[in-house]
């Protein structure tokens, strides 16, 4: 059986926590900013945990040994 290798687009955009969760960087930040509220720019700093199942489907297919 061959090793399982990680998905190379996934390990720079997911980080998996002490706990098992998945964290991601958050998206609509790149331009278009003048059209956004204050609001959801200052919402959208960061980094936030993804959905259990989201997670576990990322941990399953694109990050076997995370």
């Amino acid at each position: 059986m061959p090793k399982l290798k990680t998905k190379s687009g996934a390990k720079k955009r997911f980080k998996i926590t002490g706990t098992g969760k998945v964290v991601y960087a958050q998206s609509q930040k790149r331009h278009g900013m003048i059209k956004r509220t204050p609001k959801q720019i200052r919402n959208l700093r960061g980094t936030a945990v993804m959905f259990k199942t989201d997670g576990d489907n990322i941990k399953k297919y694109f990050l076997p040994n995370g």
